[in-house]
């Protein structure tokens, strides 16, 4: 162990905020995201900011496993050591694991690593955690919720269009399965043949369900169908991944490595989505990028866009960063795009420009 990376603090804390814009689905409204914060200390005064979230409830038991059972363990252990870090956390609490709120606090916790890592390098997350380009596409999500009409879609879509953008993704999953198909149709024919159309079920159908509508929306070529059953449901994806030439994209709701080696080995899986948050950090993320390489799969992660551009551009098969505005309100910039390409930063450490002010104002109280 080196004297100066040895942890000698850890702290979490929580703050809330409002969408920018109204969030729906075809199984919930996005009302707020509770982001959950961990700071790390070593001896020699560094410190590594890291985060995670919750869309709407779960935030408060993060905080509790975190404050309880994970920092605790983190004094005395090397910040450098980050695998052995995550591993001793991951067995410590193993009667939680693999879960939902486990994968949040241990992806707040390495995030803070992995700051002070590429800090203490001096050197921009994407470059230390691969490298592979600075600038990755990046598709619209902001203007396709399911509550949206028809010609919103549109108009959303044609501004992400005119801006340089090459895909925007709407929601589907309307009761009528003919509403999804009139709906893509008429994006489809305001937009033009090269434009990328993603579509998300976000979990909302069965096997059966899948099937048909994605019979009824291969005429419209979609560019993916996300999330179209349970994530539990790897039987089901197999199925659909058969029955449709609509690649077939999942992982958002996916909490470990091994979920996804499954999915690639059965067929289940034409695209995969890991969110850092919710797979448990920087470093299972990079796993799971890599085992996707494996299978001459591409890459889309889910949401995060604040970090996803620069874990994005760290590998060499990720092909699309999801815009999705939420951190704007506690950073002092956004999301850097170029002729619609994202911009991986390059400030040393994760590359985000938070406002430390904004965030003490907006702790929540536990």
């Amino acid at each position: 162990m080196t004297a100066k990376t040895q942890i000698r603090r850890a702290r979490c804390f929580m703050v809330e905020l409002v969408p920018e814009t109204p969030r729906t689905d075809a199984i919930q409204a996005f009302v707020k995201q509770q982001t959950i914060f961990v700071e790390i200390e070593t001896a020699d005064g560094a410190t590594g900011l890291g985060y995670s979230y919750t869309i709407g409830t779960g935030g408060h038991a993060v905080m509790a496993l975190l404050t309880h059972d994970l920092l605790p363990v983190l004094e005395g252990l090397d910040a450098a050591e980050i695998e052995t870090v995550w591993q001793r956390l991951f067995w410590h609490t193993h009667a939680t694991a693999v879960g939902a709120i486990t994968s949040l606090a241990l992806a707040a916790v390495d995030l803070a690593l992995w700051d002070l890592r590429c800090k203490n390098a001096r050197l921009p997350l994407w470059q230390m955690a691969g490298g592979a380009r600075r600038a990755v596409p990046v598709y619209d999500t902001e203007g396709g919720w399911l509550h949206l009409s028809a010609d919103e879609l549109i108009a959303g879509a044609l501004r992400a269009k005119a801006a340089g953008w090459s895909g925007v993704k709407i929601k589907i999953g309307k009761p009528d399965p003919h509403e999804d198909r009139a709906r893509l149709g008429a994006l489809r024919e305001a937009v033009g043949p090269a434009f990328n159309i993603m579509l998300d079920a976000n979990q909302s159908l069965t096997a059966a369900d899948a099937i048909r509508r994605a019979r009824l929306l291969e005429a419209f070529d979609p560019y993916w169908l996300e999330e179209p059953l349970p994530a539990e449901d790897i039987e089901g994806h197999v199925q659909l991944a058969r029955a449709t030439s609509i690649p077939v994209a999942i992982g958002e709701s996916i909490y470990a490595v091994s979920h996804f080696r499954e999915y690639l080995q059965r067929g289940g899986a034409g695209i995969v989505q890991p969110d850092v948050a919710r797979i448990g950090g920087i470093t299972p993320w990079l796993k799971t990028a890599h085992l996707a390489e494996a299978f001459n799969v591409k890459v889309a992660p889910h949401f995060l866009m604040e970090i996803h551009v620069s874990l994005s551009a760290a590998v060499p098969n990720a092909i699309y960063v999801e815009h999705i505005p939420q951190l704007r309100a506690l950073t002092h910039s956004g999301l850097a795009i170029v002729n619609g390409m994202a911009q991986a930063p390059m400030t040393p450490g994760l590359g985000i420009d938070w406002d430390f002010e904004v965030l003490r104002e907006r702790r929540v109280a536990i």
